[in-house]
């Protein structure tokens, strides 16, 4: 079992993947995501009417946060000295907003879950600014779009 899952040793344990002699590379990867909303509730974000604030503004930083705190919210995770996180927050047409999270490092070890992370958080963001006037809402799908650096390079959605 642990020839195919890196966080299990060979009796079953969780650990965290031993990156000592893995070889710095240049690491990026581009997750993206979405929340359906009402009519209603779109239409409070994009004229202004939350309480709360600037929707849109508060969960990009909130997806900034997120990618930067990754490893504190997931267990196996090692924290990576990130170099750069791009966050997009749009509201889109079908009453959806669209995150998409773009996060470089140079490092051992993958930044993909530092990318999904960023989109998650920034779309909790938005639903917990809106649920007052929109219980409805639905996230998803959350995806990664792209990846590229380290041993198994490129990939692309």
């Amino acid at each position: 079992m642990s020839d195919e899952l890196t966080h299990i040793d060979s009796q079953g344990n969780a650990v965290m993947v031993e990156v000592g002699d893995k070889k710095v590379t240049k690491r990026e990867a581009t997750a993206e995501g979405w929340i359906q909303l009402t009519e209603e509730g779109f239409n409070a974000i994009t004229t202004g009417r939350i309480k709360k604030g600037d929707v849109l503004a508060i969960a990009q930083i909130a997806g900034i946060q997120a990618a930067k705190r990754t490893s504190d919210i997931i267990p196996l995770c090692h924290p990576l000295p990130l170099e750069g996180v791009k966050v997009s927050v749009d509201a889109v047409e079908g009453y959806r907003v669209h995150v998409t999270a773009r996060i470089r490092c140079t490092w051992k070890t993958g930044i993909e879950m530092e990318a999904l992370t960023s989109v998650s958080a920034a779309l909790l963001t938005v639903y917990d600014m809106c649920k007052a006037i929109d219980k409805g809402m639905v996230i998803g799908p959350i995806q990664l779009v792209e990846k590229s650096g380290g041993r198994s390079g490129h990939w692309c959605r």
